[in-house]
């Protein structure tokens, strides 16, 4: 079976995405650090190095003396059997101005280049490649000895490929190193990546075990971090369920309350009634009641679904009072309360309630309407209070007028279905409807509480 669009679409793996950051930042730390230890580890074996030639040129210093021609020479031999050996790779030279210069057998016919242009008080220390094939490290210094006024230059080179030679070798160590160090990083991320995203597999697992066994709930025990994204996922279920319940029950509902005026036009169908034509009509709009008040409650259903709804009570009872006083012009309509209130409905289905609180009120009252805006404030539900100056309605019968279809004034046009709309939409939203005799008026007064809106007064 060929995917969906919205199963195709994702915006990528979070397991290749956290892979991917984990192998970048272990390949820039392990890079800063084997640039960092390469270039300690260079440093120390290169001044090690220099402090052998140090020493050699601290014994050359110390060992030489004047001789009654003015030329210097050794009171005692240096201890290094390379100096002796031709091309061994370490040498010394003594230079002066005006003498000639005092090499070691190891230069053999060979002589150093040394720059008598200035005078160092401490050893000298530069890179040479005076020989060739032979890069040397040397080490100078100007050295004026007692009883003679020239200014000798002392100097002690060495090839620098033992030096080299130990550089390529930490180097070579440290790419080794790091290189497996690397590895082994990168596939701890990998099974850190793999073991840290397991409840979320876990999740997809029961949500699997939970359409296949017909369960409800997602009851898997899991980690803190994802029981939030549990919770939210069980609530979410919860209120698809309720609303498929209450589909259910409409339905039954409204098949019910259809079923018997069916049967009635079918039976006076089929027996050729002569009031056949009034039947029809007196059973069609007792269906089409039903019909009304089914789609009333499955709007406000549907709406409530959407999200936290939200509605300014003062708008919604201002816009039912304009199109209500155009129908009852006689009858005086007034307003208080506190105009900032909020309800946590939609306002089209509280502009439904109100305007058959309203309209009720202005067709059985007397000429007169009272409206109160949050009549009880600081409670947890926002009341809102509708009286009338009519003959209100007896304590024994207010429970009844709400059945679908009561009416107890049949004078007057209606379809007895107003105040059963407003106690079903307002319970579906977790209000309630409640009648009571008007104190100030004497006539009926509805109290119709709403849930109050987040944030609102």
């Amino acid at each position: 079976m060929a995917d969906t669009p919205n199963a195709r679409s994702h915006i990528g793996s979070l397991s290749r995405r956290m892979m991917v950051i984990a192998a970048g930042w272990i390949a820039i730390l392990l890079l800063l650090g084997g640039i960092a230890l390469d270039r300690t580890l260079t440093n120390l074996v290169t001044r090690n190095f220099d402090n052998q030639l140090g020493y050699m040129l601290t014994a050359m210093i110390g060992s030489a003396e004047i001789g009654p021609d003015g030329e210097v020479f050794f009171n005692r031999p240096l201890g290094d059997q390379r100096f002796l050996e031709p091309n061994s790779g370490l040498y010394w030279q003594i230079s002066g101005k005006g003498h000639e210069d005092f090499p070691s057998r190891s230069l053999w016919d060979r002589s150093l280049k040394v720059h008598a242009d200035h005078f160092d008080n401490a050893p000298h220390i530069y890179d040479s490649d005076q020989f060739p094939g032979e890069p040397l490290r040397v080490m100078e210094r100007s050295i004026i000895l007692p009883g003679s006024d020239t200014k000798w230059w002392f100097t002690v080179a060495e090839s620098r490929t033992e030096l080299d030679g130990q550089i390529r070798r930490i180097r070579s160590i440290l790419a080794w190193s790091f290189l497996v160090l690397g590895l082994g990083l990168f596939l701890m991320a990998v099974l850190q990546t793999w073991y840290g995203l397991g409840p979320l597999r876990g999740v997809r697992l029961a949500i699997q075990r939970m359409r296949t066994t017909g369960a409800n709930r997602v009851t898997d025990p899991l980690p803190l971090e994802v029981q939030p994204l549990v919770q939210e996922l069980n609530a979410l279920l919860a209120h698809s369920e309720k609303q498929a319940e209450e589909a259910r029950t409409h339905a039954g509902n409204l098949a019910h309350a259809l079923k018997t005026p069916l049967t009635v036009v079918m039976n006076a169908a089929t027996a050729r009634a002569p009031d056949l034509p009034d039947t029809v009509i007196r059973e069609a709009a007792v269906m089409r009641r039903q019909v009304d008040h089914h789609l009333a409650r499955a709007r406000a259903v549907g709406r409530r679904a959407v999200g936290q709804a939200r509605a300014s009570v003062a708008e919604s009872v201002e816009a039912v009072l304009r199109a209500v006083t155009r129908l009852y012009e006689r009858t005086r309509f007034d307003l208080d309360g506190n105009r900032d209130a909020q309800v946590a409905i939609e306002r089209q289905d509280l502009d439904e309630i109100l305007g058959n609180l309203i309209e009720n009120a202005a067709k059985y009252g007397g000429g007169s309407v009272f409206v109160t805006l949050d009549a009880v404030p600081g409670s947890e539900l926002c009341e809102i209070w509708v009286e009338d100056d009519g003959m209100g309605i007896p304590e024994a019968e207010r429970e009844r007028i709400f059945d679908r279809g009561a009416r107890l004034d049949t004078g007057k046009p209606g379809t007895g279905l107003g105040l059963a709309i407003v106690r079903d939409v307002a319970e579906i939203y977790g209000g309630s409807v409640a009648l009571e005799e008007s104190e100030d008026l004497g006539g009926l007064l509805v109290k119709l509480r709403l849930p109050r809106a987040r944030g609102a007064g």
